[in-house]
Parts: structure tokens; sequence; C-alpha cells
């Protein structure tokens, strides 16, 4: 398979995030704005997009038609974190709170319970919201809102069949494929949805070839929408790495893996990261790394366990929501059942002229407001950072101001030398480089750069050494201890090691990435030429 190097942003958006990238201010006029915004973050962002949804739902109080919508928000967040039991519970009060004519978004949160019960595998709870959600589909006045939603809901039921019927769910696909065809054209996420659930079908058929042609179709819709979409993308090299695995590319798979590991490690999502460490597990033992086998297995064993137990109180949750659903319409239908008997004895006392001469009419109206978040100032702060590294709380020095400042501009003028690049360098030449001490300077990196001063050296050497590799054609040819003797490393192994915690995969591999998209590229020319 072809990596195209566009897809190794993923490994450059890792690199930023650990120089300290948690986030952005952004002003918004107005609350229509503030719920693109977390829209647009779902799948890229979680964490922000919950907290511009609790701001949301806090400036709102008690209008139920945008509880519901953010509620609905809340529950794919926490969905794509692999966080069920809070999707759940969003998902539910969601749906308390949704007006009853309000079908678009009955319909909406109601193919979202379908999916999660499909994958907390409950799917016998499944054909009775299902007849109620095609019925609530019919009602929606939008042709493109009814379509999306169609798809979606025939989707997830397809999914049930994989196992049972494979042949009978490729041709469903099939059929979907051209029923659906004029709107997934012009809906990338869902096509996106449709490539990934046929490849899931086609490689239960041991069709891989086609298999990875949809996976490959999947990112390349990705790439073409600009969507940021994490999850989408960890999925797609998830699958095309256990494809790659299954024909024996054990390599391959292993490059591939590593690209998903590290977008399900952005997202935190803990399923996710399970089934991505046990394929890689299983890669390595048909590989036979034996060693590598035994890391990745153990790490598979521990997220096992913990996603058990996630999914079990989410089940449980599940259950005791779906109860009181049950029992809250059960109590409606007596309650609407008293009230046709209340109208009969008034229309029977009418016709006999002791009757009443008024009605009830509706009972209540919502109730809405007008008003509109005019300004609002999210600060890095306040917005949710991606894992965020814990630290103990110690005692800081008070560094005179003027100090602090000549400091600071001192080490931006050192990132733009290469004096990081001398084996000799360390804290104490540093500070007497500075004319400072090294208490100063520790404090000064640690609060600035949120690093200690090991590590801030250690980046700067490691992005070195990549632009390196990514503007000269020479360096992808050199030993990777010629590259480690370049950007100040003492020995191979300290390089290799450094290498992978802060860019997430090994030296060789990435290398291995540069080397097949240049080739691509050679290639491309050729053939236009």
């Amino acid at each position: 398979m072809k990596l195209c190097f566009k897809r190794l942003y993923a490994i450059t958006f890792a690199l930023g995030l650990s120089w300290g990238v948690t986030g952005a201010s952004v002003l918004y006029a107005q609350a229509d704005d503030l719920q693109l915004k977390a829209n647009e973050l779902v799948f890229s962002n979680p964490e922000e997009a919950i907290k511009i949804a609790e701001v949301i739902m806090k400036s709102h109080e008690g209008e139920d038609e945008i509880q519901a919508q953010m509620g609905l928000l809340l529950a794919k967040c926490y969905w794509v974190k692999g966080e069920y039991k809070q999707a759940v519970d969003w998902l539910f009060n969601a749906s308390a709170r949704v007006a009853k004519n309000n079908y678009k978004e009955r319909a909406a949160i109601g193919v979202f319970k379908v999916k999660l019960l499909r994958e907390l595998q409950l799917q016998g709870a499944i054909p009775t919201y299902s007849e109620h959600i095609a019925d609530w589909i019919d009602e929606v006045a939008s042709a493109r809102t009814k379509d999306s939603l169609r798809f979606r809901l025939e989707l997830e039921q397809l999914d049930l069949d994989v196992a049972k019927d494979k042949a009978k769910t490729l041709g469903l696909l099939e059929q979907m494929e051209q029923e659906f065809g004029e709107f997934l054209s012009s809906s990338p996420e869902d096509y996106i949805a449709f490539y990934l659930a046929k490849e899931v079908a086609l490689q239960q058929t041991a069709n891989y070839e086609s298999a990875m042609a949809d996976a490959n179709k999947a990112l390349k819709l990705i790439d073409q929408s600009n969507s940021n979409n994490l999850y989408s993308k960890a999925m797609a090299f998830k699958a095309i790495g256990a494809l790659n695995h299954k024909q024996g590319a054990f390599r391959k798979s292993e490059e591939t893996l590593f690209i998903a590991l590290k977008f399900a490690e952005i997202l935190d999502n803990r399923s996710l990261l399970k089934e991505i460490n046990q394929e890689l597990a299983l890669n390595y033992l048909s590989a036979g790394q034996n060693n590598q086998h035994k890391v990745y297995n153990y790490e598979f064993l521990l997220l096992n366990k913990e996603v058990e137990v996630k999914e079990r109180e989410a089940v449980n949750t599940l259950y005791n929501l779906i109860g009181k659903e049950n029992e809250a319409a059960i109590a409606a239908s007596e309650n609407r059942y008293k009230e046709y008997i209340y109208m009969a004895v008034a229309g029977f006392l009418l016709v006999i002229g002791i009757g009443l001469l008024v009605l009830l009419k509706s009972y209540f109206k919502k109730r809405r407001l007008g008003e509109i978040i005019r300004y609002l100032e999210i600060n890095r702060t306040n917005l949710a950072k991606i894992k965020p590294a814990k630290r103990k709380t110690v005692k800081k020095l008070v560094i005179p101001e003027e100090t602090e400042k000549t400091i600071l501009s001192k080490l931006k003028k050192f990132q733009n030398s290469r004096k990081f690049l001398s084996k000799d360098m360390s804290i104490a030449v540093l500070a007497g480089q500075f004319e400072t001490n090294t208490k100063y300077l520790s404090e000064i990196i640690n609060k600035h750069y949120n690093d200690n001063f090991n590590t801030f050296i250690n980046k700067l050497r490691i992005n070195y050494i990549i632009e390196k590799l990514k503007e000269d054609p020479n360096y992808i040819n050199y030993k990777i201890s010629v590259l480690a003797e370049e950007c100040g490393f003492s020995s191979h192994s300290s390089f290799a090691t450094v290498f992978k915690n802060i860019v997430g995969m090994p030296p060789a591999t990435y290398i291995n990435l540069l080397k097949e998209e240049r080739n691509e590229e050679r290639n491309e020319e050729l053939s236009n030429n």
C-alpha cells in the first residue's frame, strides 16, 4: 500500500500537541456560531466540543430545543472518546427534552440510540426503536435530511447482519449505494461511513483486495473533505493495518497501525486503543517478534479490563434508562386513556344539557427566549486540554520580571540557533551562556514550555532532524547513527528512543514513509511526462 505523505500530518499534529498546544481562544457573537463550531470539533477535538456545548447549555437553561440539541452533541462527543456511559446519559437526557412534534431531532436521537445499542451488543431492543424512527423520518420536511436519516438508520441496522449472512449484506450495501448514490456524493461524512462498513463486510468474506480499496476510498474522502475526522482516520488506518496483517505484509501493518494508534491516543478512546493494540500484538505474533507481541498484548489486556468495566456500566445505565422510558410511555398512555374517558363523559353531559361549556385546550406551549449570546470568549485555560500532563505542585521561584523577560528572549534566540545540537549542551552550560543560574533557567523552561530541560532540548533536536529529512533528499539515505550524530545525540539507541517517544514511531518507520511518498511522486511525474 502506498501511504500518501499528506497522512503524515498526523505525526506533525501529534508533535505540535507535545509542545503544549492545548486549545484556542475563539470569540463568537451568536449561539448558532458556537453550535457550528462545536459540531465541527466533535470528531477532531471532542473535549473542546464538550466545553463549548456546556457553555451553550448553561446560557440557555429552560430552552428544551437547545438542551436537546446539545445533549445529542455531547452524546456524540463521549461516544468518540469511547465513554459509553456518559454518551448514554446525555442521549436519553436529550430524548427527554426534545419536543414530540420535532421529528427531525427525535429521529436523529433515535438513530444514535440504535448505534449505541448495536455497539453495546443490545440488538434485541433495536427493532422497537427502528419502527418509531422510520415513522418520525417520514414526517421530516427536508428531503436531504430525510435521506441522511434513512441512510444512517439502514446502515446501523445492516451492520447487525454482517456476521449472519455475508453475501446478503454485500448485496444490500450495493443496493444502498445505488439508492442513495446522489445523496452520498454530496455528503462525504456519510460516504466515509459507508465505505468503512463495506470494508468490514468484505474483510469477513476474505475479499481483502476490495476491502483495502474501500478503506483507501474512505481515507481519500476524509482528506478531500478537510474535516480532520480523527475518529474515521483511526478506523480506516486500523482497517488497513488489519488487512496488511492478513495478507502477510507485517511491516506495512505495523506502520499503519502506529498511525491509527496516534489518532486514538489524541482522542483518548480506550476502546479504540484496545482494538489497535490487539491488532498490533497479533501482527507481531505472526511476524515472529515475540518481545513486541508481549508488550502490546499486555497493553491490550490492561485496556480490555478497563473497557469491559466501562461497557458494563453503560449497559446497566442503558437498561435502567430504557426501563424508565418504557414506564413513562405506559404512564403517558394511561393518562391519554383517562383523558379520552373524561372527554367522553363531558360530551355525554353536553348532549343531555348538563355539560360543560369549555373543553380543555393545549396544556402548555414551549417557552422560547430571543436571547442571543453577543460575545463569548473561550480562553485557552478553560478549553479541554488533550491528555494534559499531571504535575506535582512545587514551590515556584520568584524571578524578577525583567530577568524572566531577558531569559525568555535568549531562549527564543537559542531555539533559532543550532547550539542545541552540541553534545556538551547541559543546563549548566546554557545557564552560563545566559549569565544566569540553573534554577532560574529550569523554572522558566518549565513555566513557558511545559517541559524539563532535557525534554526541551530533545524536542529541538528531533524537530531539527525531521526538517532535514523533509527538506534534504540525501538525509533519508543516511544511517540512523549518522542522523543521531547530526542532531546531537551521543548514541544510536538514545536517539531512537527519544524519537519514538516524541513522534510516536521509530525513525526507520518514519523514513520509510518518506521514501514511499517520494517514490510515488517520482512515478507520477514520470507518468505525466
